[in-house]
């Protein structure tokens, strides 16, 4: 596998639509000399096939299970739905395929408990899709923090927007608003950040969380319909790091007229401020601003201009590629560097702890 292309079967892509093809696609493009896209499997083989046409793919497969099957598949990307994640990666880690996972591993803690057991099991590269904490700025965050540019940190506290999880959608995103699906705004952009957040400040030692709902339904604008909403659109977070510093975090559902993203971490030596269009943190871009004590106002603060170099405009691309990079150098030399479903079963067991506490 040393001088080999690292062969991806896909489960759930696209040609010119959703997360595969905006995120996946163009990570993939920037490292055409490690790994080369072999095959597809979708909801049907009719969209396979368009796909691989597209795409010039290979294999167009009739389902999940003959793509994990095939031994022309080194690695296995998943890129549909929660619901689908447990049955999909169990089939692919039994068939003893690498595999990159898209955030969230499974629906919920057990599942997630079940899947990182027999990925440890069967020994294969097993990567999930917490991808912020590769993002440059966040590398950039998190070199800021350990030189001392804020001194002993404090407190940070951040308030972000999930875009969705309002008052109204449209057909193809309700079941984000259905919390049976797994997929709410706790699952998808606050478990984004807390990931991001810890990598820069450290874990969260204790905390204690509010969830509720301000809307019962949500309205589905393309048909007119309303519809029962389970999925919380406000969720709040206080704690404590391990470091000792305050946490205070507070999720809300829509968009803002105003800031949909403030991060600020505050120390004895100073203050970092980081804001971003969206709450989806995992794929926005990011703009930090920081002073010393001495300072009389906030400056922007920018990571290295090559450090961007080689990647994809699109920050959410860019992150996924450095997923990618990792998983490459974990297959073909046996690192431990990319994101393993032990991270992932981490953050499920953090997501547990905040929705026991609100409970």
């Amino acid at each position: 596998m040393e001088n080999k292309k690292i062969r991806i079967g896909f489960i759930g892509l696209n040609p010119d639509s959703h997360w595969a093809a905006t995120a996946h696609l163009p990570a993939l493009q920037s490292l055409e000399e490690e790994f080369e896209i072999i095959g597809v499997a979708n909801s049907s083989l009719e969209s396979a096939e368009k796909t691989a046409k597209a795409l010039n793919l290979k294999h167009a497969f009739k389902n999940y299970q003959e793509l994990v099957e095939s031994p022309d598949v080194d690695l296995v990307a998943i890129t549909v739905k929660v619901p689908y994640h447990y049955e999909m990666v169990k089939a692919a880690l039994e068939a003893g395929k690498h595999i990159y996972c898209e955030w969230p591993l499974g629906n919920g803690l057990k599942e997630a408990e079940e899947l990182e057991a027999l990925a440890r099991e069967k020994g294969v590269v097993a990567a999930i899709g917490t991808q912020m904490r590769y993002a440059p700025e966040v590398t950039y965050l998190k070199q800021l923090i350990a030189e001392g540019y804020v001194g002993k940190v404090l407190s940070t506290s951040l308030i972000g927007t999930g875009g969705n999880w309002s008052s109204e959608t449209i057909s193809e995103y309700y079941y984000l608003f259905d919390k049976t699906n797994g997929a709410a705004m706790l699952e998808i952009p606050l478990a984004h950040t807390l990931v991001g957040l810890t990598e820069v400040l450290g874990n969260v030692d204790t905390l204690y969380a509010t969830m509720f709902s301000n809307f019962s339904e949500v309205k589905i604008t393309d048909t007119n319909e309303a519809k029962p909403k389970t999925a919380e659109d406000q969720i709040m977070i206080q704690g404590r790091l391990e470091s000792g510093a305050a946490l205070s975090v507070h999720y809300r559902g829509g968009v803002c007229k105003g800031t949909n993203l403030l991060w600020e971490i505050n120390g004895t030596e100073g203050d970092i401020q980081v804001t971003a269009d969206s709450g989806h943190v995992q794929m926005a871009q990011l703009s930090i601003a920081g002073a010393k004590s001495t300072d009389e106002g906030l400056k922007p603060l920018t990571p290295p201009a090559e450090v961007f170099e080689g990647w994809p405009e699109f920050p959410g691309a860019r992150n996924v590629g450095h997923i990618y990079k990792l998983i490459a150098e974990d297959i073909k030399t046996g690192s431990k560097k990319a994101p393993s479903f032990t991270d992932g079963l981490a953050l499920h067991q953090l997501l547990n702890k905040v929705e026991t506490s609100a409970k």
